[in-house]
């Protein structure tokens, strides 16, 4: 179920919404049953075989995170982390792992075909994070409910923010939070529907004219190349914004706040500052519990920056089973070793040169993100650093023809490359300039329940305005 779907707008969140708040007058652990009860359905609706592996996992972790609280064993936690790692590592990188068999030894063992469970990669470091809390006596007592809870939230199931027991499970024990709140209410739906704007509205326009070039990577030229390239750059991130936005707000209407997982990453002057600005909580996730694990930087310079190289690389692999992943993490894991020593130095850039070599850096990476292989990366980046017959007399009807539509907008010739390029010029105006989600979020609205009427009117009228552009899934759902 999309969190821009019909069913979930209008049926499946009133319907969870209203009931929680009713049993809550009754029985707050009733009310919290629900509430688990109800994100399992969400999970089960793309397919209820993903069910019983959610279901598992979540009384394996629970009971072995006891375990590992009464016995200080480094056996035991090592075992509990390799279990969830297999797990993960069956659903989602057997086939590569196969494959890549099959090419090394020139064997032919038949691919399992295996369905990648949604969210999977997320619950999965949840709750190795939670194993280790445990076995280093940080993790209190809480009930098996109140556990689920914490795993199966609906808002960041799917696709995050990676959470962690110690900033949600207080929150789903607060009494105070049985309570309806007008004012995290409105604030909730204001910021759902930035993200559902986000989504609908120009992440998915920049997904066609992305598609249309990776889908015909060996015939774009260089113009083509570039459109292509920033098409998908803008569609991430709007795709990626809208998600942790919409996750965050519905948090909000229950009254839970998710961590900010998204903070203008498109502003960064540096690829360090870049993850510290995208996908924050895979970040400080791989820094608590990898990097600082291997030694940090307490170790060395050289064994430093072996070890930054590993959590890029396993930052790629989490992405996805495939070489484009592992190229992307490897690339920007180089670059963040460059950045490390670069400062070490002190050596620093102009404020615009720097965001111009970051950004166009992280925009060629994810070009690797992206592509479906290694073959098709580079194909298009052939064709962004293709500049033969670039000043000729005809060069521009020659470089356009992927995306030249004249009937598109009557009377203009080549007016869709026009368009695309205004789009790209006010959407990264909007990313480089505007306050971002968190920073509106904070805004306090004067008459709560005129907030909520008013924002769940412009919920509507988004919906129909923009939903026949597409229903499709987000990004990171695919990870």
């Amino acid at each position: 179920m999309l969190f821009t779907s019909f069913e979930f707008i209008f049926l499946f969140l009133p319907v969870v919404f209203i009931g929680y708040f009713i049993l809550t007058k009754v029985n707050f652990s009733l009310a919290k049953l629900f509430l688990v009860l109800s994100s399992f359905f969400f999970y089960s609706w793309w397919n209820i075989a993903y069910l019983p592996l959610l279901l598992g996992s979540i009384v394996f972790n629970y009971f072995y995170g006891k375990l590992l609280s009464s016995k200080q064993s480094k056996f035991l936690l090592t075992l509990g982390i390799i279990v969830n790692v297999l797990v993960l590592g069956y659903f989602k990188y057997m086939d590569f792992f196969i494959s890549n068999v099959n090419f090394l030894f020139s064997t032919n063992y038949g691919l399992l075909h295996l369905l990648l469970p949604l969210g999977i990669s997320f619950f999965t470091f949840q709750q190795i994070a939670y194993l280790v809390d445990s076995h280093r006596k940080e993790s209190k007592d809480y009930s098996i409910l109140d556990y689920s809870l914490f795993i199966s939230f609906f808002p960041q199931l799917i696709a995050g923010p990676i959470v962690y027991h110690k900033e949600m499970l207080p929150q789903f024990v607060n009494n105070e939070n049985q309570r309806i709140n007008i004012q995290n209410i409105a604030t909730g739906i204001f910021i759902f529907i930035l993200g559902l704007f986000k989504k609908v509205g120009i992440a998915d326009t920049f997904a066609k004219w992305a598609n249309l070039g990776f889908d015909n990577s060996a015939d774009l030229a260089f113009l083509e190349g570039w459109i292509t390239s920033l098409s998908y750059t803008m569609q991430l991130y709007f795709d990626f914004s809208g998600y942790s936005d919409m996750a965050i707000g519905l948090g909000l209407m229950f009254n839970i706040r998710l961590p900010l997982n998204f903070n203008s990453p498109y502003k960064s002057l540096s690829i360090q500052e870049f993850w510290r600005r995208w996908h924050m909580t895979l970040n400080q996730f791989l820094t608590k519990y990898l990097y600082f694990p291997l030694g940090g930087s307490r170790k060395g310079a050289i064994r430093t920056y072996i070890n930054i190289l590993i959590i890029f690389a396993v930052s790629g692999i989490w992405h996805g089973a495939g070489w484009t992943f592992v190229i992307w993490g490897m690339l920007h894991g180089i670059a963040s070793c460059i950045n490390r020593l670069w400062s070490k130095y002190g050596f620093r850039l102009p404020t615009f040169l720097a965001w111009f070599l970051t950004f166009n850096f992280v925009n060629i990476a994810w070009v690797f993100f992206r592509a479906t292989s290694v073959n098709q990366a580079m194909e298009v980046l052939s064709s962004m650093f293709n500049v033969n017959n670039l000043l000729s007399s005809n060069y521009l009807a020659q470089q356009l023809m992927l995306f030249h539509t004249p009937t598109e907008f009557s009377g203009l010739s080549f007016s869709l490359v026009y368009f695309i390029t205004l789009m790209m010029a006010l959407c990264l105006g909007i990313a480089l300039f505007a306050k971002n989600t968190w920073e509106l979020s904070q805004l306090r609205f004067n008459s709560g329940l005129g907030a909520v009427y008013v924002a769940a009117l412009i919920t509507i009228a988004t919906y129909i305005v923009f939903t026949n552009f597409s229903s499709s899934e987000f990004i990171y759902f695919n990870f």
